[in-house]
């Protein structure tokens, strides 16, 4: 009996083996690996000539150069170097414009988009997209195309040589579908350093030959700062920029270096609301750090420049043939800026009437954060200061139809502007009160308005709201104040430069003997040593501060060379 037991014992451990061998064996397996996909993500730079070099970036690629056949528009390229993810190739001679092809592990793969054989003499393009994590530096013998919003992120840099190019794409370009135009866009604590000279001026402008560029071809330039803003610190920014205003108080700021740039056909329509567009440069929440000068907007689709909180200061600005305004300031901007001329073609303009200045502050239905704006961001008013300032509407008899203003304040603004000249506007200075706005103001004396001359205007000075006409007009034409208003009758008295209105050439340096030469008012805001001490009003003395760098005639301008 013992035996017995002693098999069955045996047995049930046989048994108990075989069952988990079996049971091992039903264990899943794990599925065949799938096979590599030969795939093309992107050709660099996808405008060359014959006999240069491309990078083409993709998997799969094989390490033999001689295993790879690639063409370029039908016509077989020499490989120089090969990787699985990038192949460095000759365009051959006889290349045609075409997709590039790759044909690698017995797969064949097609680019997405359209290689162009640069003529000779042409610059060769890079397309630049979304967001990269590197410091950059963008060089004048290449041609860069943004598609789609471009970010800068925090803590990298971009740096732009003089004389470079640089074109905006609309929203049919964007990579993402989601039908944003192209945009460069700088985020805070990132650093945009654009160092152009006066010959050699760097240019944003719309990647449509030649001819065909108009209003709001592309996005913008957007620079993003630490300083700040009278919004809560849930605001989304404006205009599709992505991210919201948080809560920064660092009024001393740097999103870097900006001069001698241009900046045409911008202002493209959002895809977040129909009336959403950037201006041709948006500076939001920059601060004194930044150094802004000798920029031009030329054919913005919308604001030339906007400020949208901040304390950014700048000088030598030219606004060219803008459609909405020319200077746009909100959300607690307080900078200051000095020397700004616009010029206007009174055939264009924004329904809803455009303005040289429109300047405004929260609306009585946005204050519901007025105390914690006030607690983490320390300013809760618009107040910036401009000065020696020209703002014309191309016309010889005052503009009507799609014009506003020449000074447009409303929404408890608290602006100062000091030295200024607004010619051919409907309404040269528009005072908009509310519950509070520019009327306590100006009888608080926050909102200073000195040294102006109003000139060619069909009514000078405009009150509404909680301003009476009788209200504004004695404010503005006050004792102690220096301003003037010139009657359409008057003008020539001015002795403006006899190509001042000219958009094909305009000439700006007032004639020997003009008023504008002398009477400018010191003192007070203009103290501040950010201000140069000049004795005339307007925007020029002697110095012709537009001559050399900035352009009037983009449209016929070749930009591929």
């Amino acid at each position: 009996m013992k035996h017995v037991k002693q098999l069955l014992s045996a047995l049930l451990l046989l048994l108990s083996l075989s069952l988990a061998f079996v049971a091992c064996k039903k264990d899943p397996v794990d599925p065949d690996p799938q096979p590599a996909v030969t795939a093309i993500t992107s050709i660099d730079p996808a405008t060359a000539p014959v006999g240069s070099t491309i990078a083409i970036t993709g998997t799969n690629f094989s390490t033999d150069p001689a295993s790879n056949t690639i063409t370029i528009g039908g016509v077989t390229a020499t490989v120089v170097s090969a990787s699985p993810t990038k192949l460095v190739v000759v365009v051959p001679a006889g290349a045609a414009n075409g997709p590039v092809s790759v044909t690698a592990n017995g797969q064949t793969a097609q680019s997405a988009g359209t290689f162009t054989v640069a003529l000779p003499g042409l610059k060769p393009t890079k397309e630049v997209r979304g967001t990269t994590f590197a410091n950059l530096t963008w060089k004048k013998d290449t041609i860069y195309v943004l598609r789609g919003q471009v970010y800068i992120p925090a803590d990298y840099k971009l740096t732009i040589e003089p004389g470079t190019i640089i074109k905006g794409t609309g929203p049919e370009m964007d990579p993402n579908g989601t039908n944003y135009p192209g945009a460069l866009i700088v985020e805070r604590r990132a650093q945009l350093i654009a160092i152009g000279t006066p010959t050699q001026p760097i240019v944003f402008t719309s990647s449509k030959a030649a001819g065909q560029r108009s209003y709001g071809d592309w996005g913008g330039v957007v620079l993003i700062g630490k300083a700040p803003v009278n919004q809560s610190r849930t605001a989304a920014y404006p205009n599709g920029v992505r991210g919201t205003v948080e809560a920064y108080g660092e009024p001393l700021d740097n999103s870097g270096t900006m001069q001698y740039v241009r900046i045409e056909y911008a202002g493209a329509t959002q895809p977040t609301t129909p009336a959403s567009r950037l201006g041709g440069l948006t500076l939001i929440g920059v601060g004194t750090n930044t150094v802004i000068d000798h920029v031009q907007v030329s054919y913005s689709g919308s604001d030339a420049f906007a400020w949208f909180g901040g304390t950014a200061r700048l000088k030598n600005v030219f606004s060219y043939r803008a459609f909405d305004d020319d200077w746009s300031a909100d959300w607690g901007y307080v900078g200051n800026v000095q020397f700004g001329v616009s010029l206007r073609d009174v055939s264009v303009g924004d329904p809803s009437g455009s303005n040289g200045f429109e300047v405004d502050n929260y609306q009585s239905a946005e204050t519901s954060d007025v105390t914690a704006v006030t607690a983490i961001n320390g300013y809760t008013q618009t107040a910036p200061t401009f000065a020696n300032f020209s703002s014309f509407a191309y016309s010889t008899a005052p503009t009507t139809g799609l014009y506003n203003a020449g000074i447009y304040l409303r929404r408890n603004t608290a602006v100062s502007i000091y030295n200024s000249l607004v010619y051919g506007f409907p309404v040269g200075v528009y005072l908009e009160g509310a519950a509070v706005g520019p009327q306590a103001n100006f009888t608080s004396g926050t909102l200073d308005l000195k040294g102006i001359v109003v000139a060619n205007a069909l009514t000078p000075v405009v009150g509404a709201g909680s301003n009476t006409p009788e209200q504004a007009t004695t404010y503005f034409t006050g004792a102690g104040r220096s301003n003037q208003i010139i009657a359409t009758s008057d003008v020539a008295t001015l002795l403006l430069n006899p190509g001042n209105l000219t958009l094909s050439s305009p000439a700006f340096v007032p004639q020997t003997g003009s008023p504008l030469l002398t009477g400018a008012v010191t003192g007070g805001k203009l103290a501040n040593s950010f201000f140069t001490s000049v004795t005339y009003r307007g925007a020029f003395g002697t110095d012709n501060w537009v001559s050399g760098w900035t352009n009037v005639n983009p449209q016929a301008t070749d930009y591929d060379r």
